[in-house]
């Protein structure tokens, strides 16, 4: 798990505490799929990295149509947030090619995960709480108003 901050008050802004959410919810499904793993369950591993795709490509859409892109606009962030995004891309290639009859997946999938818990660090260790200075009303709009395009079904948390 993530080491998690609770100085600043980032976590009471229901777009974070969103966002932290879907963390949680992609990395249960992560550590359910590497627990089917170890019981030799390559089916449900798949299954479970199915929930983990969907809710990771809805994350990465809100925060990358929205947070990041705000962000972005101080050079401060931009060089941090372009790593992100490439970890995004790089996950959401990895993903769909696993096959768990072939150790090196399975291998690159544990690895992966862990990559998955540096960047979620990172994000709600750094990124998160800078929004809180760097964002104006107009950039926090901005980032609500893509997340809810991103989960057009849901609202964000109170």
């Amino acid at each position: 798990m993530p080491d998690m901050c609770h100085y600043c008050g980032c976590r009471d802004i229901p777009l974070i505490k969103d966002f932290i959410a879907e963390h949680e919810r992609a990395l249960h499904a992560a550590e359910e799929a590497l627990r089917a793993l170890e019981r030799k369950d390559p089916d449900r591993a798949h299954a479970w990295i199915a929930t983990m795709e969907a809710e990771l490509e809805a994350h990465w859409q809100g925060e990358e149509e929205g947070l990041f892109l705000v962000m972005r606009g101080d050079p401060e962030y931009a060089a941090y947030i372009d790593v992100l995004e490439r970890e995004h891309i790089e996950l959401a290639a990895l993903l769909p090619r696993l096959d768990f009859r072939r150790e090196e997946d399975v291998e690159a999938f544990r690895a992966a995960v862990q990559e998955l818990y540096d960047h979620i660090s990172r994000e709600e260790n750094g990124l998160f709480p800078a929004s809180l200075t760097a964002l104006s009303g107009d950039d926090w709009n901005t980032s609500m108003d893509a997340w809810r395009r991103a989960h057009p079904r849901e609202t964000l948390a109170r």
